[in-house]
């Protein structure tokens, strides 16, 4: 099983700076893509960002030139850093990995998510 801890949510005024992070553990063999995804109560959980192995990024149109995700693969941790923070980035951002594991039977592909943490961006 893959877990994943996510850290670093919190309340900042509009205009102001978070940085996210979320540590992957367990019997990971490979990661293939890392990622951030944030949900508001009431609508589907939309991609803010994500990582491939080989360093490729994406981001939504929204936080295009303010969010930035990196990832550090020896410590299979990514990090989003997000600046110009909006109201309308209130949400919960939500990691998520995909990739390889071992397990008793052999090597097979995993998907998981963390736990969730809470953005608020409020004066």
């Amino acid at each position: 099983q893959v877990r994943l801890v996510e850290s670093g949510g919190g309340l900042v005024q509009p205009g102001g700076s978070l940085r996210l992070s979320c540590a992957a553990s367990g019997s990971i063999v490979r990661i293939n893509s890392m990622g951030w995804y944030r949900q508001t109560p009431g609508k589907e959980r939309e991609l803010v960002a994500d990582i491939s192995g080989g360093g490729s990024t994406n981001y939504a149109d929204s936080v295009k030139g303010r969010f930035t995700i990196s990832r550090d693969s020896a410590k299979n941790t990514v990090y989003l850093q997000m600046n110009s923070l909006k109201a309308e980035d209130t949400a919960v951002y939500y990691c998520n990995s995909r990739g390889l594991r071992s397990f008793s039977a052999g090597i097979g592909s995993f998907g998981s998510w963390g736990q969730g943490t809470q953005v608020t961006v409020s004066s």
